[in-house]
Order: structure tokens, then sequence, then C-alpha cells
């Protein structure tokens, strides 16, 4: 059965969050994008969790949850959230962001009582702890040996475990004799599989790609996620075949273009400036407008600790596809950039009644489906998106990059 997951969003409770990231309007659009398994998000946050504990029901003896009101229900929801640790390293203040999977309302509650003692838990949705990655993985693996901690988007450039502003080189300087613990990585949308496969030191963990997303709507929800090749849906079934790289079980990631992340490039976002890394080492990363440091981009804090060529591909690790959101395509075809719009949503719905949900327009439908349910010029831009046979150009400092040749 394929089971499609994204693993890292956000609640309402999360700050510059939207207020529709609640669980019913998070099941509403995840059925649509065809989403089979969402996280929670937020669980550390007390208002959060009340709704949770309130809005959920335990799906017995699969380690995952449901809408109570749902009699049959389409979504499973896995417990999750994000942390943000502060602490210094190497006389360096460090800030990282970790994603933290639980197996059961119970034990991230346990969760919640140890980490309260390392900050405000209610201030935000995703807190900020002072306590070190080692701290963190002690604390949380003493509730359950079936938690799962993975870092996320590894090389944003202020809270990625590789960002370039206050991050680490490698995995185990944040995580010391913890190391061990860590399964996974999550690459972020400004890089991808191949960007990463570059670092030797990366082979043994498996990589993720989740929506990190601050709102429901699909072209935010599962924008980059998991795909599964499951018998049984259970978070054992899920975290096992992450921490043992189970090709037969985990198939591919689905990941959009990284040129169109938002810390792609090198530049500053003021000035207007964007650079490809020989470009921006050339310039010795000050911006030539301004003469202001600019911030570094992904590709560029890649090709400092790479010593794989660029395309080489490491034996045993699973597939990905690149892919963008349906309603994203949409205006890029038809000209309206409000991806809210009427027109927008027309089409996207009309398609959504055809094939049952986004995932299978992308992944699935034949081009001759697609032009019989809708436009030719949207059919094909479809396929060209399935197929990456589009260019976008690379964005940086906070900026998405731009679709060039869709239509």
């Amino acid at each position: 059965m394929r089971v499609i997951a994204d693993l890292h969003i956000h609640s309402k409770f999360s700050r510059s969050t939207s207020q529709n990231m609640n669980l019913q309007e998070i099941e509403r659009f995840a059925i649509m994008k065809g989403l089979s398994i969402i996280g929670t998000g937020d669980f550390t946050h007390p208002l959060w969790m009340k709704e949770i504990k309130t809005c959920l029901k335990p799906k017995s003896g699969t380690g995952l949850y449901a809408i109570k009101s749902e009699k049959k229900a389409k979504i499973k929801f896995i417990m999750t959230a994000e942390v943000s640790t502060f602490f210094e390293h190497s006389q360096k203040k460090r800030k990282v962001h970790h994603v933290i999977v639980s197996p059961s309302i119970e034990i991230a509650y346990q969760i919640t009582d140890k980490l309260g003692k390392f900050g405000k838990l209610s201030a935000d949705g995703r807190p900020i702890l002072k306590i070190s990655g080692a701290e963190l993985i002690e604390e949380i693996m003493e509730t359950s040996n079936d938690n799962m901690i993975f870092p996320a988007h590894i090389w944003t450039p202020w809270y990625g475990i590789f960002g370039s502003k206050s991050g680490f080189d490698m995995v185990e300087e944040c995580y010391g004799d913890k190391y061990d613990k860590i399964f996974a990585l999550e690459t972020g949308l400004s890089s991808d599989p191949i960007m990463n496969w570059r670092i030797k030191a990366l082979d043994r963990f498996t990589l993720l790609s989740n929506s990190d997303s601050h709102s429901a709507y699909p072209w935010r929800l599962g924008r980059e996620a998991n795909v599964f090749d499951l018998r049984n849906v259970t978070y054992k079934e899920i975290i096992d075949s992450i921490k043992k790289k189970d090709l037969q079980k985990f198939r591919f990631t689905i990941e959009t273009n990284p040129s169109y992340g938002k810390y792609h490039w090198t530049g500053h976002r003021k000035c207007h400036i964007s650079m490809s890394p020989k470009q921006a080492i050339l310039s010795e990363n000050i911006c030539p407008e301004c003469q202001h440091p600019m911030t570094l981009g992904v590709e560029q804090r890649i090709e400092e600790l790479a010593y794989r060529p660029a395309g080489y591909r490491p034996q045993k690790v699973q597939d990905f596809i690149y892919l963008l959101p349906l309603s994203e395509i949409i205006s890029a075809v038809i000209g309206i950039k409000q991806l809210i719009h009427p027109s927008i949503w027309r089409l996207y719905n009309l398609l959504i009644e055809k094939f049952g949900n986004e995932y299978i327009v992308l992944l699935d439908a034949t081009k001759e489906q697609l032009k019989k349910a809708t436009n030719p010029l949207l059919a094909n831009a479809i396929i060209k998106v399935r197929n990456n046979q589009i260019k976008i150009s690379p964005e940086y400092d906070g900026e998405y990059g731009k679709i060039e040749n869709l239509v």
C-alpha cells in the first residue's frame, strides 16, 4: 500500500503560522493533497496538546491517531514536535532545530514534562530550549526508546545543523556520544538528495523530506513528503523503515527542486543580489552593492563540506522525484500569482474531483487523462513538472525561486 507521510508541520500556536492550522483543517486539506500520514506538530505546546487530546483518538495497536468524529479515517496523525535548541559549543553559540516523533500521547506528555525544565513551552509551538543536542536526546530517549529525533532542515543558514550562521560541520559535533541515536536527516526545501550524497559522512543516515508547513493549504502541506510501501500502516513500521533504510518499504521522497527553496544560492535580499557558489567565492561573500556580508546559500555551504563530485550517487539509497504543488503549476499556466484566487481553485477542484487527490494528478494520471480533464496547456505543464523538464531561477536570502519555462 502506498503511504505518503509529511512528518513535520506546525500548529496555529507556532510563530508566523496560519490560524487555519487546526486539526480539522489539516485533515481536510491533507485528504485533498493525498497524504496518508501527517504529523501533529507542536505537541510540546500545552494548548495544542489539549486540542490533540480532545480531538484525536488512538487507532488501536498502530501508534497513530485519527479525528474522533470520523468513522473511517482517511488520514492518520503521528505525534510530532519541533524544538529549537540554543547552546554553546567550542566557544560559539549554536541554534539548531530538531523534530521529535513519538509513539503515543502519553509519551509525548512525558517528553513535555522533561523539556519544560529548559524553556517556556507555552511561548511558541516551536519552543526555544537552553539545552544541547546531546542533552535533548538523553532527555527524550529516557521516556521511550521508540521515540525518534532528527535534525530539521539541516542546511538552513540560521537553524540547520549544518547552517552557515550557527551550525556544525559534522553531525557528531552536535550530538556527541548520543550520535548513534540519530538515524535520519531532513534535507529541507533548499537541498535535495543529490546534493547531500556528495558528503560521505551522511551515507549512514536516511534522508527525509517534509513540508515544515505553516499553513494547511495544499500548496504548503505535503509540498515535500516521504513515500512508503507498507503492508501494515503503524508507527513501528514507519519508524523501522526509516531507521533501517529499508528500500523495500521506504521507496522515495517527494522534493521541490532545490533552486525553488529560499536559501539555495548566496545573496542579499535587500539589494536583490544573487550569486552562484563560484561567483560568491570570488566576491568573498560580500554584497557588491552595499559591501555587507551576504547570506551563504545552501549550495555553497555544501560545496564547502563536500569531497565527492556533483552527481555522485551512493549505493542503497531511496529514490526521489521532483514535484511542484498543483496550485503553483496552475498559477504559472494561467498567469495569476495569488494562489487563493477563485480561478486557481476552480481548476484545482475540477482535477481533484476527477482523480481523487493532488498526488494522483501529479504522480499517476496519464497525459491523455489529464488532457480530457483539463486544458492542454495545464496537462502539458503537469507532465513537464513530473519529468523534471522545467527550469527554475535559483533564489536566495529568504526568497523563493521562480519558474521560467512551464508554458
